[in-house]
């Protein structure tokens, strides 16, 4: 199995894995459907991915060479496990999730199976419309998956514009907690912000904080990491 054009099927049709299918069609594979029962994620996909039919998962897991699930990762076990144990996977196939949290072992029900488990983790928020395509070239994949098969994991996150950077096992929980961290707190500190700039009657906290967040960002990335004493903290 190599990363040439691909029968591709995807389980999930929330903001991650619309894009990525479309991603991934755009790259020149063939993606074969998506599944979804939320009228929401529907009305995304039918938007997103014009004409790819809304299969089961059986019928995706059945048809596809690359399967990627792009559900909550909560999910990802109990649902590959059950696949696996209804002999869905068969040997060769690609089964990719698109969680932060896990690597491959949480596809080790299915790696039992014979499959090739990939782990494609975009650090990026998605938005679910046509956006995310450019951002996503501006974007790096946490990617891992067994020595032979990383080729084939970095491939096909090139093809979809994005950068791969290898993390493995042992890494992923120190790489989830950063990624999380830098997410939720950038969020939560520019609420907090612009909430106290309404509350002087600023008309336009957004446009006031925007080159303010941008240049700062800018700066800290430029600067590098350094250690954080607490006791500053409290001064």
């Amino acid at each position: 199995m190599n990363a040439g054009r691909l029968k591709i099927g995807v389980v999930g049709a929330g903001p991650v894995g619309t894009v990525l299918g479309k991603a991934l069609a755009a790259a020149g594979h063939q993606l074969i459907g998506i599944t979804t029962t939320d009228a929401k994620n529907l009305e995304r996909a039918e938007a997103m991915l014009v004409d790819v039919p809304v299969l089961s998962v059986d019928e995706i897991v059945q048809s596809a060479d690359f399967v990627l699930f792009a559900i909550p990762a909560s999910e990802i076990s109990t649902t590959v496990s059950g696949l696996a144990k209804a002999g869905m996977f068969r040997a060769g196939q690609l089964v990719a999730h698109t969680a932060g949290e896990y690597g491959i072992t949480v596809l080790e029900a299915a790696t039992e199976q014979g499959v090739i488990p990939l782990a494609l983790h975009p650090a990026m928020s998605f938005t679910g419309t046509s956006i995310d395509l450019s951002r996503i070239r501006e974007s790096f994949f946490a990617v891992a998956a067994p020595a032979v098969a990383l080729p084939i994991a970095q491939a096909l996150v090139i093809e979809m514009g994005a950068e791969p950077v290898v993390i493995s096992e042992e890494e992923r929980e120190i790489y989830f907690e950063a990624i999380s961290v830098a997410n939720n707190f950038s969020k939560l500190i520019v609420s907090q912000s612009i909430g106290l700039l309404e509350s002087v009657g600023v008309e336009n906290p957004r446009a006031v904080l925007g080159p303010l967040l941008r240049s700062a960002v800018e700066e800290a990335l430029a600067d590098g990491h350094t250690p954080i004493n607490p006791e500053e903290l409290l001064n």
